[in-house]
């Protein structure tokens, strides 16, 4: 099946660059998003409800998600297996990351650490070994965003590193590799992407759903989440940012590899930045617009067709 496998950025770029940079423009929304959720909402009670939403609608629209699992073999079933656990492993690696470190720092290094994560672990999985134009082109793209993040904080200098919340943040950015990875490897083996990641994201939304219990039978209880913002931000953070971004995500990765898909995922800060300015009135300071030049430069190295 000619689809079936990952067609190179010579091919076809917008077959899966654009669906994948359409992806992390809807996750660029998430942050302000979640800055409209009412104050007792904890950050990681969005995060759970967002994902058992985006999971089981992502399974429940999808005939082969509910399907995949019965047809794989047992080796393909591990996989779906490792990649539900990596999904739900992202949020609760990534929230406490934020609470130990900030927005900027977890964001860096979760967002940042991906592609590298990607790049090796399919090296060393024969999935593919990156090329000079990704390594230069990730390369621009990590530094682009490091220094658009962090920007503000260099402005107004840093505080002591939290070596936890650093290390917390690395394995949110191996957990997004490894189901990026998983999902493109059964992508190229036939499966269809839809079913992929509703099978994937279907089970991460079990696994998670405990957490949410507890989560909402605590302190703060669930009064929140039966507000109309409460109820509005989880339900745009499940459809649009986990339902609708995973969609396209899946079908980028039937034209490209994990490696490239994960490069460009790095828009993702690009756009909640911008929106910051636009929605929120904040302000970028001068390093911040050079980081988001630096980012734009490597995201077009990496998304234009190669000349042959």
């Amino acid at each position: 099946m000619p689809t079936s496998t990952p067609v190179p950025a010579s091919g076809r770029p917008a077959g899966g660059a654009l669906p994948i940079l359409a992806a992390a423009l809807l996750w660029g929304t998430t942050g302000t998003a979640a800055s409209l959720a009412p104050a007792a909402a904890p950050a990681a009670g969005i995060g759970a409800a967002a994902l058992v939403l985006g999971g089981l609608l992502l399974f429940l629209t999808d005939r082969t998600a509910r399907t995949l699992p019965r047809t794989c073999g047992a080796r393909e079933r591990r996989l779906l297996a490792l990649g539900a656990v990596a999904v739900v492993g992202y949020p609760l690696t990534f929230y406490p990351a934020v609470a130990r470190t900030g927005v900027a720092v977890a964001t860096v290094i979760a967002l940042g650490s991906a592609p590298v994560f990607t790049g090796l672990l399919g090296w060393l999985t024969r999935q593919g070994r990156p090329g000079g134009r990704w390594a230069g082109a990730t390369g621009l793209a990590v530094l682009g965003c490091a220094v658009l993040v962090l920007g503000p904080e260099l402005a107004g200098g840093g505080g002591a590193v939290d070596l936890l919340g650093v290390l917390l943040a690395a394995l949110s950015g191996l957990s997004y590799a490894v189901y990026s990875l998983i999902g493109g490897r059964l992508i190229a083996n036939g499966r269809p992407s839809g079913g992929v990641m509703g099978a994937m994201f279907g089970g991460a939304a079990l696994l998670v759903s405990p957490v949410l219990l507890l989560l909402l039978g605590g302190g703060g209880g669930a009064g929140w989440l039966l507000t109309a913002r409460g109820a509005g931000v989880v339900l745009h953070l499940g459809v649009i940012t986990t339902l609708l971004a995973y969609r396209l995500f899946g079908h980028g990765l039937r034209h490209t590899t994990a490696q490239t898909a994960t490069t460009l995922t790095l828009a993702e800060p690009a756009v909640a930045a911008l929106l910051g300015v636009a929605a929120l009135g904040e302000r970028l300071p001068a390093a911040s617009w050079c980081g988001l030049a630096v980012l734009a430069a490597g995201l077009t190295v990496l998304a234009l067709p190669t000349r042959r």
